[in-house]
């Protein structure tokens, strides 16, 4: 049997910056600009603005929790050592398919954007691959996976070289398309056309949360950072408050540079008019130079992102094996490398099998936004758990008025989801009911050694009622469901039901933290 490895110490605050910068900026600033002026018109703006808020306040919370327990996979195991291994399995459960699937979607998006040199790749105008296409998405997947086996440093320095890039190109866009801005299209059929309801439907289906998700990573491989209590709270901020800005600006300069002829209809099929966002609105401009730049970004954008969840989906599978609630073989790590290899060969089968049922962009996208916020919104939880149950834990990073922001993020995060709507709720929480069911059916195979599972279940009750009002709710609220609970008062009803779990979640915690696995490979 191969000799347990170790982690290797060898990212700096540079490498870490790059990692959290290269995450947010993949597809989602290529794609999202058309999808978020479809939902909301020019009122898209202030979805970019909720989104950077939620994701600063994550932020905030991320820092204290990474910089305080920098582990391998950290995202998953916050909620074991706060609420017990039964709260991490069915997180773990959600988060490998998350991020292994955001592999995939970079992946897609790289692909689709390539087709505009290789029309070859992509069939037809919805973005499914042709065979060819589907054999370049595969290869570029098995060049992540090459990248990542040799070892993090390796996978850092090609990461840097591409956020070098991949930055050159959005910084052109919001430059030049600048002096092309007309200001009375953000007011042609008015600011905010379809109202609240539309603002609300871009953050999720317009792709803006998906966009600025790229705080994870960072946690993720904690364990091989240099002065992780510096180096975490630094790259997280940094990279938030950046991308916030950036965003803006690039919806702002879509918007405006947008032919007026365009508009003739509304703004509601203007994604239907764009393929490919900036590249198109560079053609109609007659900035042909722009567009290739645009294309070449395009498939270097997301494929960077790709290569980084390639680098964190590893982390988190090695986490939940670590915690004893999926298959041990999974926790080994290379001796030599400082990668958990085992984990790495699962996360390239999953990440291909995730680019067959959904084939293209825009139909993975609400799917994962929504696992990828429900995986967000624990953090929060654990968070507030632990300064209950882990008092005196030291906090190099402590958040500020954590009573306020602790509950606030968790509601807006649980918003998000819901916004998502009824189509991605009705089979993302049966999925994790029913896995927690089969986690009680398997008492007497489950850890226990620390936490009893009684006391596991206890602990893990506030969730499962979490997931059956939030289906209640979506059944019969505005976002895909029967339109009972008509707007204001379903967003209204979401909060207060999260409101109430959160509360529940910490009266329910661990009466000790869970804070027992042996430092072996971190």
């Amino acid at each position: 049997m191969t000799e347990q490895g170790k982690f290797k110490k060898e990212l700096n605050t540079t490498d870490l910056t790059f990692v959290a910068l290269g995450a947010i900026f993949g597809s989602g600033w290529l794609f999202g600009a058309s999808y978020v002026a479809q939902y909301a018109g020019p009122a898209g703006i202030i979805s970019w603005v909720i989104g950077g808020i939620t994701v600063f306040f994550l932020g905030l919370v991320y820092c204290e929790l990474g910089a305080a327990l920098p582990k391998a996979g950290g995202i998953i195991r916050f909620p074991v050592f706060s609420h017990g291994e039964l709260v991490g399995y069915l997180l773990a459960s959600l988060t490998v398919i998350a991020f292994s699937s955001l592999i995939a979607i970079e992946v897609v998006a790289a692909r689709q954007y390539a087709a505009a040199w290789l029309p070859w790749l992509t069939a037809d105008a919805t973005g499914t691959p042709t065979m060819a296409g589907w054999i370049a998405q595969l290869l570029l997947t098995v060049l992540f996976f090459v990248i990542n086996y040799k070892g993090v440093k390796s996978f850092a320095i090609a990461n840097n070289i591409i956020s070098l890039f991949k930055f050159i190109v959005p910084a052109l866009v919001m430059i030049v398309l600048m002096c092309y801005f007309q200001p009375e299209n953000l007011t042609a059929h008015g600011f905010a056309p379809f109202g609240s309801h539309g603002v609300q439907m871009a953050v999720t289906a317009g792709g803006v949360i998906f966009a600025y998700l790229g705080l994870t990573p960072v946690v993720s491989v904690a364990s091989e950072v240099k002065n992780p209590q510096r180096t975490i709270p630094i790259a997280l901020l940094l990279s938030i408050v950046l991308s916030t800005v950036i965003y803006i600006v690039l919806q702002l300069v879509f918007l405006g540079s947008i032919p007026p002829d365009m508009l003739a209809d509304g703004w509601g099929s203007i994604a239907a008019k764009f393929s490919l966002p900036y590249h198109d609105i560079a053609l109609l401009l007659g900035l042909g130079w722009l567009g290739i730049l645009v294309v070449a970004d395009a498939v270097i954008s997301p494929a960077g992102t790709g290569n980084i969840y390639m680098v964190a989906t590893p982390r988190v599978i090695y986490a939940w094996s670590r915690s004893g609630t999926f298959f041990n073989r999974f926790s080994a790590v290379d001796k030599k490398s400082g990668i958990p290899r085992p984990a790495l060969w699962l996360t390239l089968g999953l990440s291909i099998f995730w680019t067959m049922p959904f084939p293209s962009w825009k139909e993975l996208i609400n799917v994962v936004s929504g696992a990828l916020c429900l995986s967000y919104a624990l953090a929060p939880i654990a968070c507030g758990a632990l300064r209950i149950n882990a008092p005196d834990l030291p906090r190099p990073f402590r958040v500020r008025g954590l009573k306020i922001i602790s509950p606030l993020t968790f509601i807006i995060a649980s918003l998000i989801v819901y916004w998502s709507g009824w189509s991605v709720i009705c089979w993302l929480y049966p999925i994790e009911i029913v896995l927690f069911f089969c986690y009680i059916l398997a008492g007497k195979k489950v850890p226990s050694e620390h936490v009893s599972l009684q006391q596991q279940i206890r602990s893990a009750l506030w969730l499962v009622g979490y997931y059956v009002l939030t289906l209640i709710i979506s059944y019969l609220g505005s976002f895909g469901g029967k339109g009972v609970l008509t707007s204001p008062w379903d967003v209204i009803a979401m909060a207060v039901v999260s409101l109430v779990c959160y509360y529940w979640a910490m009266k329910t915690c661990l009466p000790t933290a869970n804070i027992t696995e042996a430092p072996d490979a971190d």
